[in-house]
């Protein structure tokens, strides 16, 4: 039996480490590599332990796949747990190299063009802000691109074993796809860096002097692109937000006049949070700048499990059909509008639901809850409430993937952000229909701050404990299992089982999910859900309450360091994901601002109605008034600030004109070389 072999070179095991690349590249200056002693393992693999003797090694499946890692390339250490048995990964640059030629990965060279990367011009293309060559995004994508392309490429099946079972690997078949679908390999997963994440632990999570200072480049080269864009955004958010929380506390210790003083407070509420989501624009094209992200991105970074990477249909299709361009043009025009019904089809399902499913039932507790009058009834009758909407929003998240799938989308952003628009929508009705209810109808300011504090106090202090204690209580009954299992193994005799390997502890550990599913989004759903749902509770209701934006600084310069303390100790490494900006969630915050004007609007017209101190005719008028400046602003402050900084530009600039001057004289020396050659030919005949 012959096993088939890999296209890629082993290479030694000593290599050069991926974070200690000190070097960047432009003009004429040379590559410094610094050596590192210690292999850094990126990427485990489970499988189940078993016994092998050594006649049956050469058909053992596990045998077979270890052997196939190597012929790659990558650097192979065994780890036997207590149940399970893990291959940890390493790979040298030169590996990764291969691999990210062979994926046709464009990254940024020295004269400002983003090309395709090939691994014998390594020395032409820009260096990592930490000085390495490949982000944790290209280099997981890489991974991913050598374990799952290994493929049977002998002239004949294969026959492996695993304990007493036995099967056939066919030839052109993928390995590890094969063995995940017959359950010998559990789980494939990137692996913490002990020594950045214990850096990372001291002057980011443990770090609470600093308040909202975080080392975003550090966590980038970490985590990738999405978590560190996510920080950045809620760092920037906590900063700014100490200005309205001053004010508000001010207007809380001070009897200013509560009728003077609020429609102030309320304009510049409004157009602080005009300002902001501005300059967020600004600050992210300045991130991407600075880790040589190109904006916008529009590749698709939504891999399928074997190799290569899927691409959009009407691409697929385009390939299909040859040169005739009145079929092509008739070909996309015809998926531009499918895509574009299907996904009004699934938007209109999604808000006709609501209207008529979700919005009765939201009405009715809001009802319900201001008609009666013991508290224990209504505490009893909120946590029947809270029971009953987590499953319908549930059900919700499920029905709105499942209708993403019959969309046209270009891309996996694309699809991620159809799906935080519809699941938004109903969280949308489930967290605000009922301070509205309160607000609006019965214009009960009291019970308005009362459900404010309980939303802002209560239910983000017991979200906070709940994120970082449940992944502990998932991890202790996770060992708690594994010792069950064991002990039932070897009999109840045995002592305490302890857990020495630490790739076995991040195994047990959960996984950074989203409440929805995995498919399309991480965790961060829920941590960007939970702060635009502050968002919109501190602004749609500021004149009623300016003391919540103090309570919303509070929760988030606690959230920053819990987020970045669950995810460093409390959570396995997460997959890293692309993103150049925080998508959906952008026009989110946009669209709970346009909602701010109107609310307040109405807040500020029934408080003055109700206080008597002046004419609701001419009163209305100056709120109306004021409403429309406000939405005029909101929609034209765009244009005075711009998106991009003047140094973004300049370098983005700086890089075209380079890249064309480049591209012209090497035009130029081949026109001119082809004239000469000619001219020979035609002198010879």
């Amino acid at each position: 039996m012959q096993l088939p072999t890999s296209p890629f070179k082993p290479v030694s095991a000593k290599f050069t480490s991926f974070g200690d690349l000190g070097t960047l590249f432009g003009g004429g200056q040379e590559m410094n590599v610094f050596e590192e002693e210690q292999t850094v393992f990126e990427i485990g693999v489970v499988v189940p332990k078993r016994n092998v003797s050594e006649e049956d090694k050469t058909s053992d499946c596990v045998e077979v796949l270890v052997e196939e890692f190597r012929n790659l390339g990558l650097v192979v250490e065994r780890v036997h747990g207590v149940v399970d048995e893990f291959i940890k990964l390493a790979a040298p640059l030169e590996t990764l190299g291969r691999a990210a030629a062979e994926l046709q990965i464009k990254k940024r060279t020295a004269i400002g063009m983003d090309l395709q990367f090939e691994w014998e011009e390594v020395d032409a293309f820009v260096r990592q802000p930490d000085g390495s060559v490949f982000s944790w995004c290209e280099r997981f994508r890489c991974y991913r691109h050598l374990l799952y392309g290994i493929i049977n490429k002998s002239r004949s099946s294969v026959t492996l074993r695993f304990d007493d079972k036995e099967f056939c690997w066919e030839v052109g078949e993928y390995l590890l796809q094969k063995l995940e679908s017959e359950r010998i390999v559990k789980e494939v997963f990137p692996l913490h860096d002990e020594i950045k994440r214990k850096k990372l632990l001291h002057t980011w999570a443990l770090h609470w002097w600093d308040f909202t200072n975080q080392p975003i480049d550090e966590i980038y080269a970490y985590f990738g692109a999405k978590i560190a864009i996510y920080f950045a955004f809620l760092g920037m958010y906590t900063r700014w937000l100490l200005f309205p929380a001053a004010f508000g506390l001010i207007m809380h210790m001070f009897d200013f006049g509560w009728l003077l003083v609020l429609p102030i407070f309320f304009v510049c509420i409004i157009l602080w949070a005009i300002m902001f989501s501005q300059f967020w624009k600004r600050k992210n094209s300045a991130l991407l700048a600075r880790w040589q992200i190109s904006y916008p991105v529009r590749t698709d970074l939504g891999y399928r499990q074997g190799v290569g990477w899927s691409s959009s249909p009407s691409v697929e299709l385009a390939k299909k059909w040859g040169t005739d361009k009145t079929k092509e043009k008739e070909m996309f025009q015809r998926i531009e509008w499918f895509g574009r019904l299907m996904r009004f089809r699934n938007d209109a399902f999604i808000i006709f639901s609501i209207i008529c499913l979700q919005l009765p039932f939201e009405l009715a507790y809001a009802h319900i809850y201001e008609v009666i009058e013991s508290d224990i009834m209504k505490v009893g009758l909120t946590t029947i409430y809270l029971f009953a909407i987590q499953f319908l929003t549930q059900i919700g998240g499920k029905i709105s993937v499942k209708l993403i799938k019959y969309e046209n989308n270009e891309n996996t952003e694309k699809r991620a952000d159809s799906l935080v628009y519809k699941v938004f929508g109903l969280y949308f009705m489930q967290s605000y229909i009922g301070v509205f209810y309160h607000a609006l109808l019965h214009r009960n300011f009291s019970t308005l701050r009362k459900v404010l504090i309980q939303r802002l106090l209560v239910s983000q202090v017991l979200e906070n404990l709940l994120e970082n204690i449940l992944p502990y209580l998932k991890y202790s009954y996770k060992k708690y299992r594994v010792r069950s299992k064991k002990k039932r193994e070897r009999g109840s005799s045995i002592g305490k089982i302890q857990f020495a390997y630490r790739v076995e502890k991040e195994y047990l550990k959960p996984s950074y999910s989203a409440s929805i599913g995995m498919e399309l989004e991480d965790g961060l759903f829920d941590d960007f859900l939970e702060v635009a749902l502050q968002f919109g509770m501190i602004m749609m209701f500021a004149c009623a309450f300016p003391l919540a934006f103090a309570f919303a600084t509070l929760n988030n310069i606690t959230e920053i360091r819990a987020d970045a303390l669950k995810l460093l100790a409390m959570l396995r490494r997460p997959t890293p994901r692309f993103s150049t900006t925080i998508g959906a969630w952008l026009n989110i915050f946009q669209f709970l601002i346009v909602m701010s004007i109107c609310t307040n609007c109405a807040l500020l017209v029934w408080l003055y109605d109700e206080e008597g101190k002046w004419k609701i005719e001419p009163g209305l008028a100056a709120i109306l008034v004021m409403e429309h400046v406000l939405l005029l602003i909101k929609f034209g402050f765009s244009r005075f600030v711009p998106e991009e900084p003047a140094w973004v530009e300049a370098n983005r600039v700086k890089n075209a004109t380079n890249a064309e001057n480049m591209c012209s004289k090497q035009l130029l020396k081949s026109i001119s070389g082809a004239r000469t050659a000619f001219g020979d030919v035609k002198k010879s005949q």
